[in-house]
């Protein structure tokens, strides 16, 4: 999680809380179309294979099919991953104190290596994001 703390506080930083927040969940969302691509090729791979074939192209079925499957619960797993983290990140995103959302800059120090120290830009309270 160490590697999150810095995309985390560096996105935030470069292009503020928002649009890191819609970059996560628009990389996240391509992860899904890739699972439903992969899904069809898998399909397809599936559909193409015959028992009657020859064996070399039986083996290119198998491997097309191996590799669609594994593409598609890779690109799964990062889906829900992004999404989660996304998700979480934004649930800390609120100003304890004013109740602002969003409204936050990353301070330079950084206290402990999965949390990200914060300021609200509007009343100036200080508090951490876990990542």
């Amino acid at each position: 999680m160490g590697m999150w703390r810095f995309g985390l506080a560096d996105g935030i930083r470069k292009l503020g809380f928002r649009k890191w927040y819609e970059r996560e969940l628009t990389l996240g969302h391509a992860h899904l179309a890739l699972t439903l691509v992969s899904c069809l090729g898998l399909l397809m791979a599936l559909e193409l294979y015959d028992r009657n074939s020859p064996m070399a192209e039986r083996l290119s079925d198998a491997l097309s099919l191996l590799l669609c499957a594994g593409v598609g619960l890779w690109s799964l797993r990062r889906y829900l991953f992004l999404l989660m983290h996304a998700e979480a990140t934004a649930n800390q995103a609120i100003c304890p104190e004013c109740e602002a959302y969003g409204r936050l800059e990353v301070t330079v120090e950084q206290p402990v290596e999965d949390e990200v120290l914060v300021c609200c830009r509007r009343c100036r309270h200080r508090w951490s994001i876990l990542s």
